[in-house]
């Protein structure tokens, strides 16, 4: 393959659209299921899948794990504003590093759960849960495609800097 030809030596541009397209995508999955969710399922509401698996409809006001929920309400706007520079920063390191795979696809993933709880703040005052864990009486918090987005992506984030961290003591 000529150096021209060569995936990591394209212009970042049309990559970055790319990205771009498939965090657009991730986002709409994330507000269809939440839409579904919230039409379908009253508060509170569980309708069982598997012995430790439930859907269910439950509100956010909070971050992860019901961080600040019960604060006085001036939390929807802190994570609405944190999640925009986020995505402020997001799309400029994609921009940067869009022929780089992992990386760029990390940062998509985080980017689409971000702005998809953006919107779920900014539309409704909270974000929109409705996948449920647990076994006995333990139960995992419960959550949406959107964390589901920024847990895989901040993974991939921490694996791609194991690699690069592990190329970069290989290389000499």
């Amino acid at each position: 393959m000529s150096q021209g030809t060569h995936p990591t030596n394209r212009s970042p541009a049309p990559l970055f659209w790319r990205w771009v397209a498939l965090a657009i995508l991730l986002i709409g999955l994330d507000q269809v299921t939440k839409y579904h969710f919230n039409t379908v399922l009253h508060y509170g509401q569980r309708l069982n899948v598997l012995p430790f698996f439930d859907f269910t409809l439950l509100y956010n006001e909070g971050a992860a794990f019901s961080f600040l929920a019960g604060a006085d309400g001036w939390q929807r706007w802190f994570f609405t504003a944190l999640g925009f520079a986020a995505s402020a920063l997001i799309l400029f390191l994609l921009r940067r590093h869009a022929n780089q795979r992992r990386f760029s696809l990390a940062l998509v993933l985080i980017l689409g759960g971000a702005l998809g709880n953006v919107i779920d703040r900014l539309q409704h005052g909270h974000v929109v849960d409705f996948l449920l864990f647990y076994w006995n009486n333990a139960y995992f918090p419960a959550f949406n495609v959107a964390d589901i987005c920024i847990t895989v992506g901040a993974i991939l984030m921490l694996w791609d800097e194991l690699a690069r961290a592990r190329r970069a003591r290989t290389t000499p």
